[in-house]
């Protein structure tokens, strides 16, 4: 993730709502509820450059796909590898481009194929890419048919992917379920802090001196709930793109989002409510 000025211009608007509401602001309803909205601001750029590099890592196993395709046809027609490569220099691969376009210029070079596919697999960072470049060298040193091999790798990431595209399918209605549920979690929450817990402070306040018991707060009471659902937001996100995505890292998005809607709505009840 590289710091670019989107993030610079989401860290000085996040920055300047922060101090506004802190110089202006500090004391009333709204305070919470703006610093929270700075933050926000603030961390957002952070959170799309996460979200846009996931898309960026799909995109590259997708070109991938369609790189090895084209190189099996060239390969199926006479030409060696090597000059198959070069030949699918100006092919538009996407977010690709840049890493045939080294790998290219490797071998133009002199460099020997399964160091420069090699070198193309570590820069794109991708585990398709990784294995299947791992398979090219392997059968490559036990004198394999190039063909046959790179069909077969076609073959083994299509079917990679066509999983992936199944897996999100799949659980998308769960993602949607895991939001709803956790709503209606925070929904639960506000009803407790701001209907039940009032009446269960009063019963405490007009028993407590009879019993010469310490009387609790409503706000003693709602403060663990809160956490609880900062709490509640960082994990199910989390579990969220473990579940959809196949990894924790996807999971970043999601808790941003949860622990986004869990602070405004909250600071926003406060505000307004409170």
């Amino acid at each position: 993730m590289k710091f670019d000025k989107k993030i610079l211009i989401g860290v000085i608007a996040g920055g300047v709502v922060i101090i506004g509401d802190l110089i202006f602001l500090r004391g009333d309803k709204l305070f919470y509820f703006l610093f929270v909205f700075g933050l926000i601001i603030g961390v957002l750029p952070f959170i799309m450059s996460v979200i846009f590099e996931g898309g960026r890592k799909r995109e590259i196993d997708m070109r991938f796909l369609e790189f090895v395709r084209d190189l099996v046809e060239n390969v199926k027609a006479g030409t060696p590898i090597s000059k198959g490569i070069i030949n699918l220099r100006n092919r538009d691969y996407g977010a690709l481009n840049q890493y045939v376009e080294k790998l290219v210029n490797q071998i133009s070079l002199g460099i020997p194929l399964t160091k420069a596919f090699l070198i193309f697999a570590k820069d794109t960072g991708s585990r398709v890419i990784i294995r299947a470049v791992s398979l090219i060298s392997e059968s490559e040193r036990a004198g394999g048919e190039i063909a046959s091999i790179l069909e077969s790798i076609s073959k083994s990431v299509d079917q990679i992917e066509e999983l992936k595209k199944e897996q999100r399918s799949s659980v998308y209605s769960l993602v949607i379920q895991g939001y709803i549920i956790f709503i209606v979690f925070i929904i639960i929450m506000l009803v407790l802090q701001f209907k039940i817990l009032p009446l269960i402070a009063e019963t405490q306040e007009s028993s407590a001196p009879s019993f010469g018991v310490k009387s609790i707060s409503g706000e003693e009471f709602s403060t663990p709930m809160f956490i609880l659902l900062l709490v509640q937001a960082f994990f199910a996100g989390l579990v969220i793109g473990k579940i959809s995505e196949g990894g924790f890292m996807y999971g970043v998005k999601h808790s941003f989002i949860l622990l986004a809607l869990t602070l405004l709505i909250s600071t926003g009840a406060n505000a307004f409510l409170g």
